[in-house]
């Protein structure tokens, strides 16, 4: 049988898991909005409101702070093997190893739930970039700066389509299933999840580097020693972000129309563009936070850091409860609701994430993906 326990408590920095557990709701939002037919059902103003918070502060924002998350534990992983007498070919093959585990989870996600997975492409970029977790610095963020111009241009070309036609990207390619069986859907989620896949991995590479060059300087885990310069730029990219998408934000929610085709390509790419600064702003504010709630450990602050700890097991509950919720297998709700009520139901989602997550710490339980993913890629 597999061992549920966690392991015994050991002195741990608060901010990757308070991170980690605070991604999971931007993830919420990110993922709730494709599972309805049409964004504009229910609430106009809600509605606008909604889809103006998710363009500023979630679309192309999410991604970025889970992929910087995601680099940042590659070397966390890498310095806990080497502390413990690995070699670094011996760890290489570990952590090589486990991405091609969490292939294999993101390729079963896929079959069985949604037609996009998270879990396989950080399981692709982490098999081929972790022979770069012993390059320079130079090296790392000259490669990461590098890699923002293919990924801005599929992000921003993604954007810039729906724009261009003055339709929400919502509207384009969403999870809601029509009238096909469930067999018809998994046949095709099975057929385009090779190219999402390839896209995902363009997509997330800058966010991994970024987090593989903080985490060499322990930004999250010594956020005191770098306040100074977290806290410049937190700022500093939050305002970058936010002037970057608002453009983008007003055309898609129609408060801004006949804008000038140059314009609407702008905004299209300066979206996604700025938004990597975004999402690594939402990891080093919550790095900021850290000692602050460290220091006043509450209910909340705790349920928190366990989400964080358990983050890949209640990822996949979002979408067995996504899919419980909007589709016509479940509750059926995908015709009833649109962007507000997909938000609502994302808060919801992870409000209800949270608390199982508490009660897996309270009985000291580890996630079962958690477990499964250890077993798998360390025997």
């Amino acid at each position: 049988m597999l061992d549920t326990k966690a392991p015994p408590a050991t002195v741990r920095a608060p901010a990757p898991d308070l991170a980690r557990g605070l991604m999971l709701l931007a993830i919420a939002f990110a993922h709730a909005p494709l599972y309805v037919v049409a964004v504009d059902r229910g609430p106009a103003v809600a509605n606008v409101v909604s889809e103006f918070f998710h363009v500023l502060f979630v679309n192309n924002h999410a991604r970025p702070m889970f992929a910087f998350l995601f680099g940042y534990s590659l070397v966390q992983l890498l310095n806990s093997r080497t502390r413990r007498g690995a070699d670094w070919v011996s760890a290489r093959k570990l952590l090589r190893r486990r991405g091609w585990w969490l292939v294999a989870f993101g390729f079963a996600h896929v079959v069985l739930l949604v037609p996009i997975d998270i879990l396989a492409v950080y399981g692709v970029a982490a098999v081929l970039l972790t022979g770069m977790l012993r390059c320079k610095d130079a090296t790392i963020l000259g490669t990461a700066v590098a890699a923002l111009v293919p990924a801005t241009a599929l992000a921003g070309l993604g954007l810039w389509a729906p724009l261009s036609q003055g339709v929400s990207p919502f509207t384009m390619g969403g999870f809601a299933p029509g009238t096909e069986s469930f067999g018809e859907l998994m046949i095709g989620r099975v057929v385009i999840w090779p190219f999402g896949l390839v896209f995902g991995v363009v997509l997330v590479i800058p966010g991994v580097l970024f987090g593989v060059w903080a985490a060499r300087r322990r930004v999250l885990e010594e956020p005191e020693r770098h306040r100074r310069i977290l806290a410049r730029f937190t700022v500093l990219a939050t305002a970058v972000s936010v002037a970057g998408s608002v453009p983008a934000a007003l055309m898609q929610t129609g408060l801004w129309t006949g804008a000038p085709a140059p314009v609407v390509v702008a905004a299209s790419f300066a979206q996604p563009l700025t938004g990597y600064a975004g999402g690594l702003a939402l990891a080093t504010a919550v790095a900021l936070l850290a000692p602050w709630a460290a220091r006043r450990r509450g209910s909340v602050i705790t349920a928190v850091e366990a989400l964080g700890r358990r983050s890949m097991s209640l990822y996949l509950f979002q979408s067995v409860a996504f899919v419980g919720v909007f589709s016509p297998f479940g509750l059926g709700l995908q015709d009833d609701l649109g962007m507000a009520g997909a938000t609502a139901v994302a808060a919801a989602t992870w409000l209800v994430s949270l608390v199982l997550a508490d009660l897996m710490r309270r009985a000291d339980l580890r996630g079962p993906a958690e477990i499964l993913l250890r077993r798998l890629a360390y025997r």
